[in-house]
């Protein structure tokens, strides 16, 4: 590191933090309490913040034997018998126990006489009147499997608790040490500094990642990766949600350094990070075998390249080539992947990344899905057009480096070069919009989102809208692997069907799922000049302080509702 670059990146780093905190102080005096997700994420860490765990105990030989603190509210009417009477459920042990809970006062017994789940449910009385109870049940037969999704504390949450569980974490020892109680512990802003912390770390990793991964470069100076960094770690999307308590800056945090690890070669690490970011998103694990097919491509080019040099064809090369060229690269890569040796030296390279994909398999068949609330709002599908949004998505927000005169110029000659090609991409784009075009109720329904506007004001402007951007869907993808030539032509498949398993399911639009896969295409991209890296900081700049203007000075109101909205991403 340059001495320069050394005294740099902290400053950096340091006037990043500090405007980010300034920032973070005047969202939280605008914005007091939870808002939109918040109101599903607060409650929850705060329950965690209070001890309040959920928990799975099995015991007995017949089936499960399952203990449940509750506020006897849940218990009243038969509300909650009425949940633990489905086929597939979970029971969690919920301690409710701020205060001694007193002596029993009194007794229910239940027995349900379905023939599939054979329930026996005791309902203790406890503490004064009837504020809450203990419920203990014997669940049979055991081929009925626990479904972590039938007893939530919210059903909206969809994620798994490793949100909360950092947050505590972080949170009741800064407390203990600091000696602060009452409200402030664990309050809505206490709880949002905790993806302030993940930000300074995002921006660290970026760093790192960026150093690694262009290490050979050496005509890339210390100034231009600190400010490729400063740039990515203000990446608008990411960069609001650093101020509300959402999973997407940890998410990344995790993620990133799980692949920096991976870089490194400190796979079982690596694996154990991807782990964590499982614990934020469900499908933070496209990205854990994203770092498995790392190793892989890094294997597939050395052999790739040695195959070449044995039969000394120089025209072929594992970056670019023809069609005929791409042909032969697929025959060779079926080839290796079928050799028992080859896969046994993959598989001990890998294995680390293999476990972790079979624990969320399991993790999936016990839970009958990947999402873990409500999955009424988040069912997966083929939504290809999701692929064609990812891509104008990264254009608008790339666009110093993939919408330039000299990629036009390109582009058009590569058209002009291989016209049935693009002819066969254009029909296939259209039949997969034609087919595949979803529209969730949510897109349409909530006027707080950029996207409600997006979808308004261009793609419900017209039915025929949706084709009629093709093209530039075509130019988009085309751009989009222009910059991604330096990589082998194996990262840049595994690179894709990544992305295609990270975006394709899922039916909303919602430019947060672009985050990861756009942060991973931006740091593997060659570095720009220094004039385009300027360029794109300050239209990050501008595009964060218009949408941060918005969020606190445009609020509005529903005819029905009291409460301030906001606008967001």
């Amino acid at each position: 590191m340059e001495r320069a670059e050394a005294y740099g990146f902290p400053a950096a780093m340091s006037g990043s933090f500090l405007l980010s905190c300034l920032l973070f102080a005047a969202i939280n005096r605008r914005q007091r309490g939870p808002y939109m997700d918040e109101a599903f994420h607060v409650p929850q860490a705060q329950a965690y913040c209070h001890g309040r765990f959920l928990q799975v105990l099995r015991v007995c030989q017949s089936g499960a034997m399952i203990s449940i603190n509750v506020p006897w509210a849940l218990w009243k009417e038969n509300d909650l018998w009425s949940l633990l009477s489905k086929r597939r459920f979970l029971l969690s042990v919920i301690w409710w126990c701020g205060r001694a809970p007193g002596r029993r006062q009194g007794v229910q017994k239940f027995q349900s006489n379905d023939a599939r789940n054979s329930l026996n449910i005791q309902a203790n009385k406890m503490g004064h009147g009837w504020e809450w109870s203990v419920v203990t049940c014997c669940v049979s037969p055991v081929r009925n499997p626990l479904s972590l999704s039938a007893f939530q504390w919210d059903p909206m949450i969809t994620t798994l608790p490793g949100l909360y569980l950092v947050s505590v974490g972080v949170v009741k020892p800064t407390a203990w040490l600091f000696g602060w109680t009452g409200s402030v512990v664990c309050s809505a802003g206490m709880l949002r500094f905790i993806n302030l912390l993940f930000s300074a770390g995002n921006f660290y990793l970026l760093y790192l990642l960026l150093f690694k991964i262009h290490q050979k470069n050496k005509a890339v100076s210390g100034f231009q990766r600190i400010l490729s960094t400063l740039t990515l770690a203000m990446f608008p999307t990411l960069y609001f949600f650093t101020f509300l308590y959402y999973t997407d800056p940890g998410s990344v945090f995790f993620t990133l350094f799980a692949y920096l690890m991976c870089l490194y070669g400190n796979h079982k690490t690596s694996a154990l990070l991807g782990f964590c970011g499982f614990m934020f998103r469900q499908t933070n694990i496209v990205w854990t075998v994203f770092c498995a097919g790392n190793v892989v491509a890094e294997r597939l080019n050395e052999a790739w390249k040695t195959e070449l040099q044995k039969k000394k064809d120089e025209k072929i090369s594992s970056r670019k080539g023809s069609f005929a060229d791409l042909i032969r690269i697929f025959q060779f890569l079926i080839e290796y992947l079928i050799s028992p040796k080859n896969l046994v030296t993959l598989t001990a390279l890998t294995w680390p990344y293999i476990v972790l994909v079979t624990v969320f398999f399991v993790f999936v068949f016990i839970n009958g899905g990947i999402v873990v609330g409500d999955r009424s709002s988040h069912e997966a599908c083929l939504h290809f057009p999701q692929l064609f949004y990812f891509l104008s998505f990264t254009v608008f927000f790339s666009f110093p480096h993939l919408l330039t005169p000299t990629k036009i110029r390109k582009f058009l000659l590569s058209l002009r070069k291989h016209p049935v090609q693009y002819s066969l991409i254009a029909v296939i784009s259209l039949f997969l919009i034609w087919k595949f075009t979803y529209v969730h109720k949510y897109l349409l329904a909530d006027n707080r989102h950029y996207t409600f506007y997006v979808w308004r004001k261009v793609f419900q402007r017209h039915e025929l809208v949706k084709y009629v951007l093709v093209p530039v869907y075509i130019f988009a993808g085309w751009s989009f692997t222009d910059t991604l030539k330096s990589k082998s032509v194996f990262w840049i498949l595994m690179y894709f069907v990544c992305l295609l398993a990270v975006t394709v399911p899922q039916k909303l639009l919602e430019f947060r799922y672009f985050i990861l896969p756009f942060l991973i295409y931006r740091l593997n991209i060659p570095f720009p000049s220094l004039y385009r890296q300027l360029l794109e900081l300050a239209f990050y700049i501008v595009v964060n302080a218009v949408t941060f203007y918005l969020f606190l000075n445009r609020t509005f109101q529903w005819p029905n509702s009291d409460e301030i909205q906001r606008f967001m991403w």
